[in-house]
């Protein structure tokens, strides 16, 4: 996630925070570095020429300037500007009284609009809500199928009417059905196109004027960088939305849509799309995104994300076998498919800290934890539970069964071997200092590359 961003910014901050002394001319040759990365990312420019003044402007100031560390105080200011440029704070979804609340997605052909209104409708869920989706795309060959097949895998009904081409009718019917099977909540997913046109325009507005709806969410492809912002901007106008949705931000190494909207159109992002599996949705956090550009980490969102995917019972059974040091590949398994519910491998390691660091120049590989596990379930139940038995017969027998080089069986033995002993530490010095050793085994990270 936004990974080329943080590899450049990265190297300018090094610089920045090395300066003993700050005066003009150091301050404006590193800024000039700091507007260069920025266009570079795509960020809007009139935005870059707002962030590097104010940038500026703060670091001249008297305690920046007899600070006894100026480049450290200098860094600060770029995170705080960074902050301050995505919106500050993070920006919930408004609901009334209203049954049922109405959530209208807008957004061009191809954003991933039909898909992120099951994320939302499946993340709601989670938090209580009783969410209908309604099918209104009645243009798109196979939307309505779309939408249907990812509204059961989100456990989530769908209406839809396949012999009604009036939007303004399907919706209007589709609150009524809401009424009367008590959802509390109505996602309704729009039609778009490639571009945007009149028609398209004027049928998403006469939906706003007949139904107001408590949330207009514009949905936008992040990759698509400055083409992004203009396409937020004549949405806006139009509509005068409520939030923007940046999908498919887990593949967006230049940063220019997730930097440049808030400040264009002054609508907050509310969240995020991280992936293709209808869990990957994060709430967009202005002070954590800033701090994952820095290459700072957030760990937050990462023990978040953990608190809400790790079956605590799982957990439990773990906790006493590591104290009785029976961690086995049972174990081991069951910890890589926890993980693997987490989301993808990248956006994982980028809220770490300093791991984007260790991984710097690298790809990651998603398929390095189906390696694994391919691995452990060619072994039979006895070596799983005593791994002491995995002699060099036996890994060959693997490496055979699961389609792998004998140094991939042994890479996830060794993995397997690092892992016990971080966690026998970890039983050993809980409670002190935890955090400090939450590292994942060095040969382990390098396995994530590609």
């Amino acid at each position: 996630m936004l990974d080329d961003l943080t590899s450049k910014l990265d190297g300018v901050l090094k610089k920045i925070r090395g300066q003993g002394k700050i005066n003009d001319k150091n301050i404006d040759e590193s800024l000039r570095e700091v507007r260069r990365v920025l266009f570079d990312a795509d960020v809007n420019y009139k935005v870059v020429s707002k962030f590097i003044s104010d940038v500026k402007e703060k670091s001249l100031g008297q305690n920046v300037l007899t600070s006894i560390t100026p480049g450290q105080l200098i860094v600060k200011i770029i995170n705080d500007e960074l902050i301050k440029l995505m919106g500050s704070e993070k920006a919930e979804i408004k609901f009334s009284d209203r049954i049922p609340s109405v959530i209208m997605m807008v957004g061009l052909q191809g954003s991933g609009k039909t898909t992120f209104s099951a994320k939302l409708a499946k993340y709601l869920k989670a938090k209580g809500r009783n969410p209908l989706l309604a099918a209104c795309d009645v243009y798109r060959p196979a939307a309505i199928e779309q939408l249907k097949i990812l509204g059961k895998q989100a456990g989530v009904p769908v209406y839809s009417d396949l012999e009604e081409k009036d939007v303004l009718k399907i919706s209007r019917d589709a609150i009524q059905y809401a009424k009367e099977n008590a959802r509390d909540t109505l996602i309704i997913d729009t039609a778009g196109r490639l571009a945007i046109d009149d028609e398209m325009m004027n049928e998403v507005s006469k939906i706003k004027d007949a139904l107001q709806p408590e949330e207009i969410l514009f949905v936008v492809d992040s990759m698509t960088g400055q083409d992004a912002v203009n396409t937020a901007k004549a949405f806006h106008d139009k509509l005068n939305y409520d939030g923007v949705i940046l999908t498919k931000l887990d593949g967006d190494t230049r940063g220019g849509a997730a930097l440049s909207i808030k400040a264009v159109v002054n609508v907050p992002v509310k969240f995020a799309g991280i992936g293709e599996k209808l869990d990957a949705i994060e709430q967009f956090h202005p002070d954590r995104m800033a701090s994952r550009i820095l290459g700072m980490g957030d760990i937050v969102s990462f023990v978040e994300k953990a608190q809400t995917e790790f079956d605590m019972s799982e957990s439990g059974k773990l906790e006493e076998k590591l104290r009785k040091n029976k961690f086995d590949f049972n174990d081991f398994l069951s910890y890589m498919n926890q993980i693997k519910k987490m989301g993808s491998l990248s956006s994982l390691i980028s809220m770490i800290p300093g791991a984007n660091k260790m991984l710097k120049n690298q790809e990651v590989d998603d398929s390095a934890l189906t390696k694994v596990e391919s691995v452990i379930l060619s072994m039979t139940n006895k070596e799983r539970e005593n791994p002491n038995l995995l002699n060099g017969s036996r890994r060959r027998r693997i490496a055979d069964g699961s389609g792998n080089p004998i140094q991939q069986v042994n890479r996830v033995i060794k993995q397997f071997e690092d892992m016990q002993k971080m966690m026998k530490q970890f039983n050993r010095d809980k409670g002190r200092g935890l955090m400090k050793k939450m590292k994942l085994p060095a040969n382990l990270m390098k396995e994530f590359k590609a």
